[in-house]
């Protein structure tokens, strides 16, 4: 199935204490390793240690992003005086999950206004009754005290 097999060059790991098992199958096959390490990390079959916050994908990804950058400027396909210009922000680890959720929501539009309304005339009220100073509607006082709670149903 496979028509030609080739061994990796150089392993190449964020967290040596999750990946202690290709770390440790690295070590047997004498593949170099280079490893992003906290002060908590182990180093044993490490070769390269590279101290860096191994924690935050923000600092992941600025470290992916450094460290590409840098093989640019040693493969010479990126000049030393020039800008990159790929952001840090496709080095982000994003979910193909929220890929697919974002493509199946709904996608919605603003209502249609339901009548225009003219505003030339201010002392109008927005329900056609433009009298503002008058009475409180039917049947109610303002400055009459609430109903008790009995004759509200229990509210």
């Amino acid at each position: 199935i496979t028509t030609k097999y080739l061994e990796p060059r150089l392993l190449m790991v964020t967290d040596p204490r999750m990946d202690a098992q290709a770390v440790k199958e690295a070590a047997y096959a004498n593949i170099p390793v280079i490893a992003l390490a906290d002060t908590d990390s182990p180093l044993e079959h490490v070769d390269v240690a590279i101290p860096a916050n191994n924690k935050g994908k923000e600092s992941i990804a600025l470290l992916y992003w450094l460290l590409a950058r840098e093989v640019q400027y040693l493969r010479g396909t990126l000049n030393r005086t020039q800008g990159w210009d790929i952001m840090v922000d496709s080095f982000f680890w994003r979910d193909p999950d929220d890929f697919d959720t974002k493509e199946e929501q709904p996608t919605w539009t603003a209502a249609a206004p339901a009548a225009e309304q003219s505003w030339d005339n201010w002392d109008q009220a927005a329900g056609g009754e433009g009298n503002w100073e008058g009475a409180p509607a039917a049947g109610e006082d303002w400055g009459a005290e609430a109903a008790p709670a009995e004759e509200n149903g229990g509210w």
